[in-house]
């Protein structure tokens, strides 16, 4: 059988049968079966892909069967679902794709099933990508950028909205947020630079962070810098934001109590830790659960961290904090190229539940905060009704000062309107990652 074909299939199967993320069971399988080079990254590219594009390849399967995907039997699905992937999008020729998909139904279910397979896979070779966007797509504008590109419409929309003025970019947007993203390291301050983190891995320095490097491919972890706890794998939307708080002018003096409120599975936590260590600060981080809270413990171990395994909404901390991070809790929408299942889970009915809780954090930091301190507030989600609504809510309750977000990321073009910030992955090839700053009146 085909090693990485199989492997992309059972990705696919744990992602329908066991809700799992893609991103935590390819590793392992990769390891389990000993996969490496072309073959680990042909089955990556086959799972993430089929992942991301589950919109696009179901509608097709949908008008090839002649039935809903509901009716199909879930491993014959998968298995499609592959096989469509590979014919409209990769360079695979239907012929192989086809032949490949047909040999893993008849090693499991028999010819039988197999023959269903093929006669599905056959009929999508029959129209290249672009034809059938034109067949299946809706006809509204949006609903046929967001088919192409495979995003649910209320997420095109969403980025729509957020982009404002600019939503002409929505369609490169959209065409980057479908691609898989390159690797990005950040370099621990005081342990080693990014010039020499380039240099030991082959990357390439980026260029908004100092900490960061960008990767072509490979397994970071399997980095000697990575092994050794002087770089970690961070988006560097990521790394901006804690350089953001970092960064931040305060009224009076800095007395070294920092906060990282939300601070699983430990990033930004770690990078916080690392200048905390440097400027002779103290970091608290906070982490409701137990197993990401030991997450948190393995990132900064060595830094001036300390963990805590509290509800940030009720920490019990003592006030006076000079500077707090509130990463709060969200849809995820800017990091859905890091996470290819996630935009078919989530539903318009999650922001709720997620607003009310993120109003919740912030307004805890808020709480936490001396006269003169400064809380960065930040989502992986550019979604409107977590960034600037939460911002303007605590703004009209606290009377807080919004300073201008831009200004702490210097180089950084292309932010938006301020004050706030935001990140884009087609201006700056990063996650949509949101950041705004706020300090207490003295």
């Amino acid at each position: 059988m085909d090693a990485p074909r199989e492997v992309a299939r059972d990705v696919l199967r744990a992602v329908r049968e066991r809700d799992a993320y893609a991103n935590l069971v390819l590793p392992a399988l990769l390891r389990e079966r000993r996969l490496s080079g072309r073959d680990a990254a042909f089955a990556t590219e086959l799972a993430y892909g089929a992942c991301r594009s589950l919109g696009l390849l179901d509608a097709v399967i949908a008008d090839c069967a002649g039935r809903a995907v509901g009716d199909i039997d879930g491993p014959l699905l998968d298995v499609l679902r592959l096989g469509v992937y590979q014919i409209l999008r990769t360079r695979v020729g239907a012929h192989a794709a086809v032949d490949t998909s047909v040999d893993l139904v008849r090693s499991e279910f028999g010819s039988g099933k197999a023959g269903f397979v093929n006669a599905v896979l056959r009929r999508a070779g029959e129209r290249a990508a672009p034809e059938w966007v034109d067949r299946l797509a809706p006809r509204d504008p949006l609903g046929r950028v967001a088919f192409e590109y495979a995003h649910p419409v209320w997420i095109a929309q969403a980025f729509a909205d957020a982009l404002g003025a600019h939503a002409d970019e929505l369609r490169d947007l959209l065409a980057a947020d479908d691609e898989r993203p390159a690797v990005h390291l950040v370099a621990r301050p005081g342990d080693i630079t990014a010039e020499e983190l380039a240099l030991v891995t082959g990357g390439e320095e980026g260029r908004w962070s100092p900490y960061a490097v960008y990767l072509d491919g490979g397994d970071p972890g399997k980095l000697e810098p990575v092994r050794e706890g002087m770089a970690a794998v961070q988006d560097e939307g990521s790394q901006l934001v804690a350089l953001s708080l970092v960064r931040a002018p305060l009224l009076g003096p800095d007395t070294g109590r920092w906060l990282d409120l939300c601070a699983g599975p430990g990033g930004k936590a770690a990078l916080l830790g690392a200048l905390a260590a440097i400027d002779g600060c103290h970091v608290d981080a906070i982490e409701p659960a137990e197993h990401r809270a030991d997450l948190v413990r393995k990132a900064t171990a060595g830094l001036p961290v300390r963990v805590r395994v509290v509800d940030g909404r009720d920490s019990g901390l003592e006030p006076g904090y000079d500077r707090i991070l509130v990463d709060a809790p969200c849809t995820g929408l800017g990091a859905l190229r890091r996470r290819p299942e996630a935009r078919w889970r989530r539903t318009p009915a999650d922001v709720r539940e997620l607003t009310l809780l993120q109003r919740e954090l912030l307004t805890a930091a808020w709480d936490l905060l001396r006269p003169g301190g400064v809380v960065v507030y930040s989502t992986c989600s550019p979604h409107l009704p977590e960034t600037v609504a939460v911002v303007a809510d605590l703004v009209r309750r606290t009377g807080a000062e919004q300073l201008d977000t831009r200004e702490l990321l210097p180089g950084v073009t292309a932010l938006g309107d301020g004050p706030s910030a935001q990140l884009w992955p087609h201006r700056h090839g990063t996650d949509a990652m949101f950041t705004a700053a706020l300090r207490k009146p003295a």
